[in-house]
Parts: structure tokens; C-alpha cells; sequence
């Protein structure tokens, strides 16, 4: 069966249906790695998104039941020059085919993913839709409803979990925001025996100090921080109260709760092999990264923020610190989901802060 994918630019590409039957409209961007298709396809900072994978062979190792940052994907598509019909791993129980199958998720093979990646970096993230399987178009007539298309603002509340639920260990006590929380953060806090409570989106501040947290944790997630003021208000009223380690989305509610901008990225970044710079060693990390918006550096004066970390590629920044409070966060990804896991340590510092913190409080 053929689909077309039809830009908002008039630019059509035909390839062949797999997956859902359905047509499919959404912001289409590129993701660079190589490998975990898997943990791209499942982590809900995708919501709304039509993923194209520059790696050109896609669903070799099939999919597992390990390997999900989310119960339901919320990718709303994924582009791939081939899809792997018979795929080999011991772990693999389904072809990357049957599962968006079985979820309704269109994807298209075939086509020229270079070309759609050079467009994509020259003009921008761009709206697209992918047509349902085998349907005949009117070109000139889907490109004039996309142009008119304004695609949903509410992404978060889309994603983030309904009501709160635990996480039991016998540590520190984690008060986890789900911005659109990837599985690998909540994993690697009870690898390190937190005892973790994931609330949602909206949740008042009060109410996550009830749970008498030794540190919150931020999320990351899908779409524009200026979307979500009302979550970068209970951000402003937690800082000092508690320490806090913000990722991706929970990275950029925390610069603007300090008082810093934020831009929306030309084409995102979007891979696992990102550089980044930390400032406070000179030490590089490859990273995972996936995020469509950045903090303004120029905005950070006077926010009693510092830089901690910059990315190689372009300068933008990647990390921050508050000079005042135990609150630290990073643009990237360090929970290691598909990898690499050079900034697993974050976490770590995260415990040590939390501990000291509490230190600090009983000699108050």
C-alpha cells in the first residue's frame, strides 16, 4: 500500500504504508540516532510530532517488552527510508509494523529521508500529514487545510499522568512532576532506592510539599514551556523550599520560574549524539537530547542563574544552576534512555544534594 507525506510547502513524498491505516497530522522533525527507535517512538516529548529517523534501516532488532518509556506512544508518526519486515534479537515479540499496527500509529518507508532531513534543516520544523494507506489526494487541497491547520497547545495535560501514584524505596523521598515523564527518570531514581511520587502536571505546590519531599524532581516533556504557565508558577514556589533537579522541559520551567526566556530551536535537537560541554569540569559528554525549545542565555542576567553546561554544535545553553538554592537542571537527557550514559552521574548529585540539605536542616 502507498502513503504520501505531504509538507506544508507544497513538497509531497510518496513511499509505502506500514503500521496504522489512518491519516495522521503533526510537526515533522529528524532524530540522528542510530539505534532505540523503540525508546524514541514511546517517549511522550514526541506528542504531536512526526518523527523522521536519518538512520536508514529501522525495527532490525524488532520491539521488546523492556525497552518503553511510555504505556501508549504519543509520536503521531515516524518516517523511515526501510522498515525492517523480519527483525532479529533475542528479546525481540513484535515488528516495529504490528505495534503501530496495533496502536493506530501511521509510518511511511521508502523515501528519500536525506532530502526530507535537508529540507527540514533549511526551512525549520515544518506541519505535515501522512495520508491514510492507499488513499488517492488532491495535493493542492491537503496543503491548503494544513496551511490553516493549528496544531494542539496542550501537549503536557495530553501525556501527563491523571492522578498521582507511588514508586516505593527506602531512600530519599522523590516528588516526581510528570511533565511527560520518560520510565528511564523514574528508573534511575529507584535504582538509587528513592522513594518516589509521581504527581501530575498541574499539581499545586502545596500539595507536593505535603508529601514532605527531600527533593523534586522535574520532567521532561512535549512542547512550548510558554504553554504551561501555570506549571512555572508551582516551580517559582518550590525553588528554596526544596532541592530540585529539572530535565529537558523541567529545564526550561525552571529558567523561566527564575525569571529567563526561552525561544523556540530552528529545527530542535533531536539524537543521540549530542556534545555538551560542562563548564565546571571542561569535561565533554555525548548526550541524548530531544527538545524543540531552548533557553535564552542574553535573558539569564540578574536571575541569580549560572551556566553549567553548552552545547557544542551551536552554543545554546544546556545546563543551569541557581546560585542561592540547592536547584540544578540540564537541557539533555542523563536518565540514558536509549543512552549514551555519560551523564548517568546526575543523579547521584542529585541524592548528595538532597542529603546535604537535610543535613544543613538539622543543624539549622
Amino acid at each position: 500500500m502507498k502513503r504520501y507525506l505531504i509538507l506544508e510547502d507544497g513538497t509531497v513524498f510518496e513511499g509505502e504504508a506500514f503500521g496504522g491505516k489512518e491519516a495522521s497530522v503533526g510537526e515533522v522533525v529528524f532524530n540522528t540516532s542510530m539505534t532505540g527507535y523503540q525508546e524514541i517512538l514511546s517517549d511522550p516529548s514526541y506528542c504531536g510530532q512526526i518523527v523522521t529517523m536519518t538512520y536508514p534501516l529501522i525495527g532490525n532488532y524488532g520491539i521488546n517488552s523492556d525497552d518503553f518509556e511510555s504505556i501508549e506512544p504519543a509520536v503521531k508518526g515516524m518516517v523511515v527510508r526501510e522498515v525492517a519486515d523480519f527483525p532479529s534479537n533475542f528479546r525481540c515479540n513484535s515488528t516495529l509494523n504490528e505495534l503501530f499496527e496495533r496502536k493506530g500509529i501511521p509510518g511511511i518507508a521508502g523515501i528519500d529521508t536525506r532530502k526530507l532531513t535537508r529540507l527540514i534543516r533549511s526551512k525549520g520544523s515544518i506541519k505535515g500529514v501522512l495520508t491514510a494507506a492507499d488513499e488517492e489526494v488532491n495535493v493542492s487541497d491537503v496543503v491548503e487545510k494544513l496551511q490553516q491547520t493549528v496544531l494542539p497547545h496542550d501537549q503536557v495535560a495530553q501525556v501527563s499522568t491523571a492522578r498521582p501514584y507511588p514508586s516505593p524505596g527506602r531512600g530519599k523521598r522523590v516528588v516526581l512532576i510528570d511533565y511527560g515523564m520518560k520510565h528511564g527518570i523514574l528508573r534511575e531514581l529507584n535504582n538509587r532506592d528513592c522513594d518516589v511520587i509521581v504527581v501530575p502536571y498541574n499539581t499545586p505546590s502545596k500539595e507536593i510539599m505535603a508529601w514532605g519531599p527531600d527533593g523534586v524532581m522535574l520532567s521532561n516533556g512535549p512542547g512550548d514551556p510558554k504553554d504551561v504557565p501555570e506549571c512555572v508558577e508551582v516551580v517559582g514556589e518550590l525553588i528554596g523550599q526544596v532541592p530540585i533537579f529539572g530535565i529537558c522541559l523541567g529545564h526550561q520551567l525552571f529558567a523561566r520560574a527564575c525569571g529567563a526566556d526561552t525561544f523556540k530551536l530552528k529545527f530542535g535537537h533531536r539524537g543521540g549524539n549530542h556534545p555538551v560541554k560542562d563548564l565546571t569540569t571542561g569535561k565533554v559528554e555525548i548526550t541524548s537530547q530531544n527538545h524543540g525549545y531552548a533557553v535564552d542565555e542574553d535573558t539569564l542576567q540578574g536571575t541569580r542563574l549560572k551556566v553549567t553546561h553548552s552545547a557544542l554544535n551551536d552554543g545554546t545553553n544546556e545546563g543551569l544552576a541557581h546560585l542561592d538554592y540547592p536547584a540544578f537542571t540540564v537541557q539533555y537527557h542523563p536518565e540514558s534512555s536509549p543512552g549514551p550514559e555519560d551523564s548517568n552521574y546526575l543523579f547521584d548529585r542529585f541524592i548528595e544534594l538532597m542529603s546535604a540539605n537535610r543535613k544543613e536542616q538539622q543543624y539549622a
